[in-house]
């Protein structure tokens, strides 16, 4: 049976069930094929050392749109996670690989504590969130998922988004391309930058 796409650009052939061994159960599917990833751990660094296999690390000197990377400041950057419980989810992370918030600088601390505050203000901009959850989890133990390098999370949440699917099926339906996301929070990171005179460090540096 063919049905043709939206756009017109092409028919795809889909084919019938019928052939296949199966036992209905009146559900319906939601394939997810690219949350193995994250499920299997296959983009987990193997060590909490620093290096490339630090994704916080390898982002410091990576392009921005390729990284995800909003913002980028004199000790830290703000980056858009790449597995987001809800759009606009972002990290706060400083250059410095460390593990633990004891191990920051002063000048660390208060610029983490300034972009964190800074992307609330942005994405209540673009996204207009009800409300946000703010948190680092230190240590395995606590839930980090990368042990090795402290990040803040910046989540911003709406009136019902823990629906039926996380609840149940422990799925986030994410509406938008990460890449687009990034692109909006990055634009309206810098006009408010440009708007109350804050110093921009040109992209890609650290």
């Amino acid at each position: 049976m063919a049905s043709e796409v939206d756009d017109g650009a092409q028919d795809l052939d889909i084919e019938s069930p019928d052939g296949f061994a199966r036992a209905e159960d009146g559900f319906q599917r939601l394939w997810t094929p690219h949350r193995m990833v994250y499920i299997s751990g296959a983009d987990r660094p193997r060590h909490e050392g620093a290096g490339r296999e630090c994704p916080f690390c390898r982002a410091v000197d990576a392009d921005d749109e390729a990284a995800l990377v909003v913002h980028r400041g004199t000790h830290a950057y703000a980056v858009l996670n790449l597995y987001p419980y809800n759009p606009g989810h972002l990290l706060v992370c400083p250059y410095e690989h460390l593990a633990d918030y004891t191990d920051l600088s002063a000048a660390q601390r208060d610029e983490i504590g300034t972009m964190t505050a800074t992307a609330m203000t942005v994405l209540r901009t673009v996204s207009g969130p009800h409300g946000f959850n703010l948190g680092m989890n230190q240590g395995g133990v606590a839930g980090a998922g990368i042990v090795g390098h402290l990040h803040q999370h910046v989540v911003p949440r709406w009136s019902g988004d823990s629906n039926f699917l996380p609840i149940v099926a422990g799925t986030k339906a994410v509406p938008e391309l990460l890449a687009d996301t990034r692109g909006k929070i990055a634009a309206a990171w810098r006009e408010m930058a440009e708007a109350t005179g804050q110093d921009t460090p040109p992209e890609g540096t650290g």
